[in-house]
């Protein structure tokens, strides 16, 4: 390291900051390090690569298992997706039938746990998730099948769709006047 050498001030006050110091402008002095520095602390000792991954690891599986007791596990997280999903295919052949000016039909087979809708939509429902359809009979496709037809008015022939797993349910309820699509908890069949 550079040492530094005093330089008396120009005022010739004897206004000595010290041996390592250096005189920079009329109000500021810096101090130089000394040779040797000032001690540093002990070296702190660090966690290791493997004591964090088990800590992640840990922190993981609390969080899975949280998860899964709160949510019902997969079979609640499937209960919920089949749900939102036929709600938004009925919504979606209620726009249809409204912005085509034509009648639009939803079509379930709880037997199959399949569903069609407009313009070659269809899927399938988990095998883990019961299905109960009620509706009208005469739009009924086949026996053993359900129907909701939308209207271009945005009415519709109304029904209920329930799916159920264990202890838990969801209905997803079609309102004849309106066509509107409204999904809530139901009772799960006992």
């Amino acid at each position: 390291m550079k040492r530094l050498r005093h330089r008396p001030s120009a005022g010739g006050r004897g206004d000595r900051a010290g041996a390592n110091a250096v005189r920079c402008a009329p109000a500021c002095v810096v101090r130089a390090s000394r040779a040797g520095g000032a001690p540093r602390p002990a070296a702190v000792r660090g966690m290791s690569l493997l004591e964090m991954l088990l800590v992640i690891a840990l922190i993981a599986a609390i969080g899975v298992l949280t998860v899964g007791m709160m949510s019902g596990g997969m079979s609640g997280m499937q209960l919920r997706s089949a749900s939102k999903e036929i709600a938004s295919q009925l919504r979606y052949t209620r726009s249809q039938a409204i912005s085509t000016g034509r009648s639009q039909k939803f079509t379930i087979d709880p037997a199959a746990r399949t569903w069609t809708a407009p313009n070659g939509r269809n899927g399938d429902i988990p095998k883990a998730v019961g299905v109960t359809f009620t509706g009208a009979r005469e739009v009924q496709p086949r026996r053993g099948e359900g129907a909701i037809v939308f209207f271009a008015d945005g009415a519709s022939t109304g029904g209920r769709i329930k799916l159920n797993v264990k202890q838990a349910a969801w209905n997803v309820d079609v309102a004849w006047l309106t066509g509107e699509v409204k999904l809530k908890r139901g009772e799960a069949p006992r």
